[in-house]
């Protein structure tokens, strides 16, 4: 079991409530568990599959990385993941730039 943070905007609600059979809705969009590999694999899933066009989501947890931690993300941000010397940080585009879609790492 790790513990796995998820964060989602502009989700429908069924895809919310699926979140939230699993985790702990800690505020609108944030949830919160104790999950094994597994599960958070399915989670990631379901966010796949349910998300929409305007969405975006980034699971975290916790990891014998580096770091102590790895995530991935979904949808259109300002924040991009990149590999950098074998950790994976985060990079932005400009304000006024047109966002890219998350690479999913």
């Amino acid at each position: 079991m790790a513990f796995t943070v998820v964060l989602v905007e502009n989700a429908p609600p069924r895809l919310r409530g699926r979140l939230a059979i699993w985790l702990l809705e800690v505020r609108a969009g944030v949830y919160i568990g104790d999950v094994s590999r597994r599960t958070r694999e399915m989670l990631w899933e379901q966010l796949a599959e349910g998300l929409e066009e305007q969405g975006s989501a980034v699971i975290a947890w916790g990891s014998q990385h580096e770091s102590g931690y790895e995530f991935q993300t979904l949808g259109t941000n300002r924040r991009v993941p990149v590999e950098f010397d074998g950790l994976l940080l985060v990079a932005f585009h400009p304000v006024g730039s047109a966002p890219g879609p998350a690479s999913g790492f």
